[in-house]
């Protein structure tokens, strides 16, 4: 199958959505352009007086209830050549949306930050936060578990290109950088500021329950390995404009993971 984060959006519309009632004034301008509305407080800045810049900025977002993910992620990851289906993270498949639920072969909420890295649950904030929830395969999504993210291991079943051993995951080389765009965007905007947890990357994949994801050094390289793409693009207005109405900046600005992880 042709990788999923390859097909192009053009023509394609978002569906309507029910799930939020907050409406947001749509701000945004050509990636990479240097100082466009949304990131003007971010603007010549870097290391950890950006991050704390892109906090101010993204942590004003709504918040989705468990529940109101399902059909969240049936917009947000709908399949750009059937809308009646979405496409899962890891195994890359197209499937129907109306088959999400708890069977071996249903599709479920994976959250790519794992959600026992901090503790933090399903409960609203992180554990709600679109912007690293994703479609996946009931039993890939199992196997995935709560492992931190490296190179190397075995094959992982129903899930081509992914790889799992011990202590580490490795998704696809086509959405590797989806991946470690989601995690940037975890740890820049949960700060522990806000009554939520305050998460970091590290270098380790022995990370448990503790509030930090790795591999910092095998994530920076995924992420220029590979570049946002037309979906990943595509989810992050869909978010922004329906649902959450912030943004993952590390999307709209790639060089900004090196500004803040030298």
């Amino acid at each position: 199958m042709t990788s999923s984060t390859a097909f192009a959006f053009a023509g394609s519309t978002t569906p309507p959505t029910t799930t939020t009632t907050t409406t947001a004034t749509t701000t945004t301008a050509p990636p990479n352009s240097a100082c466009e509305s949304y990131y003007t407080a971010a603007c010549g800045k870097s290391g950890a007086t950006l991050k704390s810049a892109l906090n101010g900025i993204i942590r004003n977002q709504t918040k989705l209830s468990y529940d109101q993910v399902w059909n969240a992620l049936k917009a947000t990851d709908q399949d750009p050549n059937n809308s009646n289906n979405v496409i899962l993270l890891y195994s890359g498949r197209s499937q129907a949306k109306s088959t999400n639920g708890g069977g071996a072969d249903d599709w479920n909420r994976e959250h790519v930050w794992a959600k026992s890295h901090g503790d933090f649950g399903t409960s609203t904030g992180p554990g709600t936060d679109i912007h690293h929830l994703r479609p996946t395969d009931v039993s890939v999504n199992s196997a995935r578990g709560n492992l931190d993210f490296d190179n190397g291991g075995s094959p992982v079943a129903e899930a081509p290109g992914n790889y799992a051993d011990g202590d580490s995951f490795e998704p696809r080389d086509a959405v590797k950088g989806d991946v470690a765009r989601m995690i940037f965007y975890m740890a820049v905007r949960y700060e522990g500021n806000d009554g939520y947890v305050n998460l970091e990357i590290n270098n380790s994949v022995s990370n448990g329950s503790a509030p930090y994801m790795g591999k910092l050094s095998v994530l920076k390289q995924w992420h220029q390995q590979d570049p946002p793409d037309a979906f990943e693009k595509r989810r992050n207005q869909v978010i922004f404009d329906s649902y959450q109405h912030n943004r993952n900046p590390f999307i709209d600005h790639p060089e900004w993971v090196a500004a803040i992880w030298p």
